[in-house]
Formats: C-alpha cells, structure tokens, sequence
C-alpha cells in the first residue's frame, strides 16, 4: 500500500524542525511528520508499542524512552523543540469509555505530560508550537469543562490555541474524527480563516470558554485536501490469502443484524464490500447485540482489540454467495497510512493494538504541510524582523 502522495508547500524548510513525541506509540505522528522534522525524544509506556518502534526506527536507541511520563523530567529532554505533540490516553475521553475527561486514571497522562511543558517553559526551552491531539471527545467531557481546564493550561503559559476537528476519511478510507489542538506563542495572522474542520462541535467548544481565554483562541485556517480516491477494498488483502468465517460462523453475523441492515445487504446485485461492528443496543429497553454494516467504501474506526466483538469484519456479498471475516492486522494498518514495509508486532492483538490506537499518518502530513511548517516559518520570520 503506498501513502497518499502530498508535495510540500512553497515554505519549504531549509533545515530540519525539530519535536518530541509524548505517547508515541508505534510512531505514527513521526511518519506523517515525515522527513523534514527530526526527533529529539519519544516516550511511550506500552512494551509492546516501544517495541515496534524500536523495529520501524534504527535511530530509537538515542531518543526513545520508555516508561511512565510522569517518571519524566525537563532534563530527559534534549535541547529546545520547535514542536511538542502528544496524543494521550483517549479512553477517558471516548464514548467507550467512563467519560471521566481530564480527572480520568489513564487521560490524566496529560497532566505528566503539561508538567514538562511548564518546566521547559520555566527553563527557557519551552517549544514554539504544541499539538495535543485526541478523541472527539475531549470537546464536550464533563460538559466541556475538560476543553476549558486544557485551554486554561495553555493560556497560562503565553500560548494561543485553536482546535480542528479532522476525520481520517478525508485522506483513508477509514472514519476516524479526531481533535487537534494546535497551539502557538507566535500567531501567523496568515493562517487564520475558516475552516472545513471548524466543526459544530468546535465551535460550541469555543463558545463555551470565558472572556478572557477566548482572547487566547485561534481559528486556524486549514484547508481540505484534495478529494480521497480510495475506499476499503483497495487496500483488502487478496480472497485468497486471507481466512474466512465457516458458513455458520457468517449466518450467525448476519443473524444479528436488525431488518433496515439485512434489507440494505438484499438490495445489492454487484460484488459489494462492507465493515462490520458488533456493538450492544438497547431495544425496548433491554440491552440486545447487533451486528452493523456499511457499504459506504469506509471502514468504521478502528479500536483497540479487547476481544472479538470489537474487531472490525468484512463482509463480501456476491451475487452467489455472502462472505465473511475478521480484518487482518496489515489491513488495519493501512488503513491508518501505513506502508506495508512498516513493521507490525507479530501477535495480531499487538498489532491491531498498535494501529487501533495510532493517528492517521497521512493526516498528520497534511497538517504538518498546511499549517505547522508554515507556522514556524513564519514565527522563524517574525523572529528575524
């Protein structure tokens, strides 16, 4: 699978910027960053994610710490970044989780990793730029308090913020919203506009912060990229390399799916590929297991496996016959931008691990392309003036 093809803009850079990556994962972030940003220091806590890291990146063993963030001090940190991103523990924050937000055990990461950002800023080191990305979630929690505290956080250190609600199926076939919040000590008055990613709930998050902190906010002008042209089969493994469900095993998904589903798979005449999800419904009040499908060219977002009802299957329906399957591992990971040459771990659950709980690296890309290297050209200019 090759990546999305996107050229660099005319700001060009004429040196390498330099980040750390907190909650790094499997390096998705420093892919989609790409070859003009090097990387001072990565931290991920996950054994299993530290190791594939380590296996995608001959230059980890002199950046790459693993362990707890809060184990972390400003002296860890090499130098001064030009950017900051982290991409904390999102469960707190999701749907599928308890929606505890910012207070929440595994979302107060962020906590360990703001403390660093205020001992570099105290040190005189702290980065220009900040990206702290996150489930959709994160702008309504506790009714969008958590949005409020984390503005607050950044204002308190001279920064000027905005968010971008960005779903990956712009660029994959796969739906996936997520937020980034972009924030800046230097506002380029060139990179403020509207937005596509100025989503409802973007600005009902903005709404929400007082006087004061929306002096701090930004409405960061960042296009659409061109049109996606490729949907979920493109990037499925041959029929023939993969393994399917028994007949029964099929009969028993589709048997779990309400009338207004199985009506939409009866309409089809053409070979037709669909994503399947098994969630839990309530129905006249009781709580009934259903099996949902889509026939949209997108897959559903991808989670992290906590068994098999949450991984994501394939249904093929022929004119003779209907088919079905679990997603592989190497699927999944295209289906967040990566190159088949990236190296997974070799359980499937470690690898489905990995990518369930990654950012799309081409979204990354057009992120870093349209906003963050223009940005800091731009504050390097203003700097010189």
């Amino acid at each position: 699978m090759i990546l999305p093809q996107i050229t660099l803009s005319s700001s060009a850079v004429t040196r390498p910027f330099t980040f750390y990556e907190f909650f790094a994962g499997g390096g998705m972030a420093r892919l989609g960053l790409g070859e003009h940003w090097q990387c001072a220091f990565a931290n991920d806590f996950d054994a299993v994610k530290a190791a594939t890291y380590r296996a995608n990146f001959t230059d980890a063993a002199a950046h790459f710490h693993e362990g707890d963030v809060w184990a972390l001090s400003a002296g860890d940190l090499p130098g001064c970044a030009d950017l900051a991103w982290a991409s904390s523990p999102c469960q707190d924050f999701s749907l599928a989780g308890g929606r505890a937000g910012l207070a929440g055990g595994r979302s107060s990461a962020f906590f360990g990793f703001w403390r660093l950002m205020e001992a570099l800023d105290e040190a005189g080191r702290a980065p220009r730029l900040l990206v702290i990305e996150n489930v959709s979630g994160l702008l309504t929690s506790n009714d969008g308090a958590d949005f409020v505290a984390l503005g607050a956080a950044l204002a308190s250190r001279g920064y000027h913020f905005g968010a971008l609600e960005i779903d990956a199926a712009v660029l994959l076939p796969q739906s996936r919203p997520r937020v980034f919040v972009i924030a800046t000590r230097d506002v380029a008055p060139g990179l403020i506009g509207d937005s596509p990613f100025h989503t409802r709930a973007v600005k009902a998050a903005q709404a929400r912060l007082s006087t004061t902190l929306a002096r701090h906010w930004v409405w960061w002008g960042l296009s659409a990229p061109p049109r996606r042209n490729t949907d979920l089969a493109a990037l499925l493994e041959a029929d023939a390399a993969v393994a399917w469900h028994t007949t029964d095993q099929t009969a028993r998904l589709l048997s779990l799916m309400n009338p207004l589903h199985r009506a939409r798979i009866n309409t089809l005449s053409a070979r037709s590929v669909g994503a399947v999800f098994r969630r839990t419904r309530i129905e006249h009040g009781l709580p009934v297991q259903r099996a949902e499908v889509r026939f949209d060219g997108l897959a559903g977002c991808l989670r992290t496996p906590r068994g098999g009802s949450s991984r994501q299957a394939i249904l093929v329906v022929e004119p003779d016959q209907i088919r079905s399957r679990l997603l592989t591992p190497r699927e999944a990971a295209r289906l967040m931008g990566l190159p088949d040459s990236y190296r997974l771990p070799a359980s499937a659950t470690g690898a489905l691990h990995v990518a369930g709980d990654g950012v799309a690296v081409p979204v990354v890309r057009w992120l870093a392309q349209e906003l963050l290297e223009p940005l800091l050209a731009e504050s390097s200019a203003m700097a010189a003036e």
